[in-house]
């Protein structure tokens, strides 16, 4: 099935004080909304070639409940986003398995990214159990980190592995790379942040794995250090890039979001710094999750606020901004913000980031249909603002080619 995209063109300077980097163009990639479940989690790589393949990865939530996930889906457009074709459900490979005594487990959260080296795609999230369609910590195991691999001649993923960890490290047992930009090095290795808890811990904290990838095979060579807030739930959804040759690792919390950086991309400032604008008044985000736009010549941050008309939201996630951020300061420039996706009565933030090429980034999402708990599956108020569960990708144009786009 073609789908056709709706395109919308926008304009508006970057910065009062020097001309746009980029132009946005808006598509929206598919709509339709069933009433009983609804796309979440889109998110795209880019196989290299001109055009650059892309295949977006999504799934359905169930309205009841709190993540209550199905199989991942795949939509690719091979002609640079003029048409799509999909969703394709890929049951058995990226479908829910049976396990004992009655646990369902599901793999979700999923970012593909292409790996440079192997020239392979690969998808990185984790998992999640259920048993009666709520979500439970499993007695031997709760959550992994999991991946896939894509051919993309026969359209298939492998069937999700889940990433052996430390067998004797007990910090573990609930530890997933859900949602998290990752971070490709020349030689092949993999930068992984992730967030985790012991058994019965209370605050989830993070720290990036240095990983190997042979095309095949994800293996943990090496680790960082630990960073936490020791509040609320602790910390969550960690995501890594590197611009002029320092890391930076942006984290979600309850009450707030932070930033910290590194030398080498392991090892990073146990001093999180809140994020905030220029004038060090807070930025807004909370519980959820924020990630890069990297550009050879500025460093932005795609993000959700307080403060833009939107308490009807839940947790305020629309409409999806992005800003120019201070890489000494650390904050966002205020002037610099610009909205990539508008609000319509529905939730965003569940997004990726694609470096489809040296040209274009694309910052993928869907409208949430669900509002807060315990009454989910209401969704009379996104479509009182005309939210019908789109699927969007907000192509972001470099006026200046994005030179070093393949070495992240």
């Amino acid at each position: 099935m073609k789908r056709f995209l709706v395109a919308l063109s926008l304009a508006a300077p970057l910065l009062a004080a020097e001309p746009a980097l980029f132009d946005l163009k808006f598509d929206t990639v598919s709509t339709g909304f069933d009433k009983k479940s609804c796309w979440v989690h889109p998110r795209a790589g880019a196989i290299p070639g001109n055009p650059p393949k892309v295949v977006l990865t999504m799934q359905k939530a169930m309205l009841v409940g709190s993540d209550i996930f199905y199989a991942l889906n795949e939509m690719r457009t091979d002609d640079f986003g003029k048409t799509w074709s999909g969703p394709v459900e890929h049951t058995a490979t990226l479908g829910r398995r049976d396990e004992p005594n009655g646990v369902v487990v599901a793999a979700s959260d999923f970012w593909p990214k292409w790996h440079a080296k192997s020239g392979t795609l690969l998808g990185i999230g984790h998992n999640v159990r259920y048993a009666n369609n709520k979500v439970i910590a499993a007695p031997q195991r709760s959550r992994e980190t999991v991946y896939s691999i894509y051919d993309p001649n026969k359209r298939t993923w492998t069937a999700w592995e889940p990433l052996a960890m430390p067998a004797d490290d007990p910090r573990f047992f609930n530890s997933g790379a859900g949602c998290v930009q990752r971070l490709d090095l020349p030689d092949g290795d993999i930068l992984l942040p992730i967030y985790f808890s012991p058994k019965g811990g209370k605050f989830s904290r993070v720290l990036v794995l240095q990983c190997g990838f042979d095309g095949r095979k994800l293996t943990v060579k090496a680790m960082g250090n630990e960073l936490s807030v020791d509040t609320d739930r602790g910390l969550h959804e960690p995501s890594l890039t590197r611009f002029k040759g320092r890391y930076y690792l942006t984290i979600r919390h309850d009450q707030r979001a932070y930033v910290t950086t590194s030398d080498d991309g392991l090892h990073f400032d146990t001093k999180l710094k809140p994020w905030t604008w220029d004038d060090g008044t807070d930025l807004g985000s909370y519980n959820t999750q924020a990630h890069w736009v990297t550009h050879d010549e500025a460093l932005f941050l795609c993000y959700t606020r307080r403060g833009a008309n939107n308490d009807h939201i839940p947790r305020n996630r629309a409409p999806l901004f992005i800003g120019r951020v201070d890489p000494a300061k650390l904050h966002v420039i205020r002037a610099s913000e610009r909205e990539l996706m508008p609000q319509r009565g529905a939730k965003l933030g569940n997004f990726g980031v694609t470096e489809v090429n040296e040209n274009e980034t694309w910052v993928t999402d869907a409208e949430w249909m669900q509002t807060t708990g315990p009454n989910y599956a209401d969704f009379t108020q996104c479509m009182k603002y005309g939210s019908d569960n789109a699927v969007f990708a907000a192509r972001i144009q470099w006026k200046k080619p994005n030179t070093t786009w393949s070495q992240r």
